[in-house]
């Protein structure tokens, strides 16, 4: 959900503002999804590498993930929304690692939509410590005895399937280390939209890209089927 920042500084407002705007439209595409038949969203909050950004900027945003929480879960309950947190949630204080366990089991029966918010989340360090995780599982064996279905449960995201399509708002053309094992055949669809600008018709435009793409998997053609997960 790229460009909260340059939303902002565009209207001379404070990047604060940009994210609270930001936060704003995600109930929208929640909505959108669901209305459309998406079983799996995937939001990418925060990343292993925004802890490099300014201490206030940090502050901030784990702010505004609190608030989100203790705003929104009851209305995503209410909805029939499984909510999911993956990433290294330990540096994260107790409050949030809180209100984000108690979001996860409230929802864990829910399964209108799985919604998975990714923070304190990185590629590669979801792909480390599915193998020590793997290794803890197995001790004694080797990582010559694993397989990509050996891993792939200890992987943070083991519960949902691979995405169908990534999209990536602001203008930026690369993943940015997120999802690297599990957007290997995955549609990246690049916007120069900011986030705070995604619209439901913005998603609609993407879901149409999505279905003129084929989708061979290395294989022959083959038709392109039914959208049912995508991550943002």
């Amino acid at each position: 959900m790229d460009g909260n920042r340059r939303w902002a500084e565009k209207r001379s407002m404070l990047r604060a503002l940009g994210h609270v705007s930001g936060a704003r439209q995600v109930r929208q595409i929640i909505d959108a999804c669901m209305a459309r038949g998406v079983n799996y969203l995937t939001l990418f909050a925060f990343s292993t590498e925004n802890w490099q950004r300014p201490a206030d900027e940090v502050s901030s945003l784990m702010g505004l993930l609190v608030h989100y929480l203790q705003k929104e879960v009851s209305a995503m309950h209410a909805s029939g929304v499984r909510l999911k947190v993956v990433g290294d949630l330990n540096r994260f204080d107790r409050q949030l690692q809180s209100l984000m366990a108690s979001g996860q089991a409230l929802t864990a029966n829910n399964s209108k939509l799985t919604l998975t918010i990714a923070a304190n989340y990185g590629g590669r360090w979801d792909m480390m410590q599915a193998v020590q995780a793997w290794q803890a599982a197995n001790p004694g064996q080797s990582v010559a005895d694993m397989d990509e279905a050996a891993l792939r449960p200890h992987l943070s995201m083991g519960y949902a399937p691979d995405p169908d399509l990534l999209i990536r708002t602001g203008g930026e053309s690369r993943i940015s280390n997120f999802m690297l094992w599990q957007v290997a055949y995955t549609e990246l669809f690049f916007t120069d939209t900011l986030w705070p600008d995604f619209s439901a018709q913005s998603l609609d435009h993407a879901l149409q890209w999505y279905q003129a793409r084929d989708r061979r998997f290395g294989a022959s053609n083959a038709p392109v089927a039914e959208i049912t997960r995508y991550a943002i």
